[in-house]
């Protein structure tokens, strides 16, 4: 299907929005895809905040380029290509998990404008999910703190477990 140059500016515009608003975009090979299949990939997505587009590989080079990325060769063949506007890692594991059939292959992407190549998508995959991360960090902040008050606090609470045996202790025998 060919597209008019009135078309072809609308989908430059509409990559160049969704490249510049992403945290990250993942690029996937796609062979005997189904709707279905693309449907179902896109409600995942929707649910952590990300989107997944068939996209023109001309057309997006030239939105690549209009927004500073640099050309990662990645857009060849067909290309299906994943927004995460919110958690990047989640989309990351959507983006795995559909790589893990025959239909999907990861080919690489984009993260803060650095060129990702595939290992570097799976392995951010990898990560915990974005409150998991965000609670591991508190509690590592917090330990240090923690450890501090039980030092400082264990020799009055030494002190104090004296005390209470030396008042339980029964009282000694009068002279006499």
């Amino acid at each position: 299907m060919a597209f008019t140059k009135k078309e072809k500016e609308v989908l430059i515009a509409n990559y160049e929005k969704w490249l510049k608003e992403s945290k990250a975009v993942y690029v996937m090979s796609y062979q005997k895809m189904r709707m279905k299949d693309i449907d179902a990939l896109r409600s995942e997505a929707r649910e952590i905040g990300g989107e997944f587009h068939v996209v023109k590989n001309t057309l997006m080079k030239i939105a690549l380029k209009n927004c500073g990325f640099e050309d990662s060769s990645v857009f060849s063949d067909s290309s299906l290509v994943a927004f995460a506007f919110q958690d990047a890692p989640a989309l990351a594991k959507i983006v795995d998990k559909a790589s893990s059939t025959d239909l999907f292959a990861v080919k690489g992407g984009y993260m803060d404008g650095a060129i990702l190549d595939a290992k570097s998508v799976i392995a951010l995959s990898k990560l915990p999910p974005l409150p998991q991360m965000r609670a591991q960090l508190l509690a590592l902040i917090q330990t240090p703190a923690t450890q501090l008050v039980r030092t400082i606090s264990e020799p009055a609470r030494q002190v104090a477990a004296v005390v209470k045996a030396y008042s339980e202790k029964s009282p000694a025998p009068a002279a006499g």
